[in-house]
């Protein structure tokens, strides 16, 4: 049983949740775009909802509320405005959560290799030989490097400060 609520309360499966929750309500709102604006501007054209549109391939067909109840028919209308449904939520989907997204992650993913890029391995290499070859010369480390070897930093010795 500890498994089992090990594994509902992991983040991916609670965002499935989310994600179903808000795509029935979301699809509740593309239904709505589609019948309050999309199927009227189709009405002038022609009928009030894509529903009713049928080719008829074994007569005769009749058509009660958008319902073939005599015939063979192809719905088509009731396809077509499928996947004008489809993809208006596509598009929704993509630009106002898909698109804004990808670009915060890539922000992030960008802050997050600045942040980190510190010296390189040859640096640290460079500093260490700098230091040893200061110790075994009985040298102060910050005033020049191995004899004929100059400094990655430009001015001769380590990064660090010493007092």
């Amino acid at each position: 049983m500890k498994g089992f609520k090990a594994f509902l309360l992991r983040g991916n499966v609670v965002e499935l949740a989310v994600a179903v929750v808000v795509g029935a309500a979301f699809s509740k709102i593309v239904d709505a775009f589609v019948k309050g604006l999309i199927n009227p501007v189709i009405g002038a054209i022609g009928t009030k909802n894509l529903d009713g549109y049928i080719l008829c391939i074994e007569p005769p067909c009749t058509v009660v509320n958008g319902e073939l109840k005599q015939g063979v028919g192809l719905l088509w209308g009731a396809v077509a405005g499928a996947a004008l449904t489809f993809l208006i939520t596509a598009a929704v989907v993509y630009f106002l959560l898909i698109l804004p997204m990808n670009k915060l992650n890539d922000r992030r993913k960008a802050g997050k290799e600045d942040a980190v890029a510190g010296p390189t391995e040859l640096e640290l290499l460079t500093e260490i030989r700098d230091l040893l070859a200061h110790q075994q010369q009985g040298r102060q480390p910050g005033y020049g490097g191995a004899p004929g070897v100059p400094s990655p930093y430009g001015h001769g010795g380590t990064n660090r400060t010493h007092q």
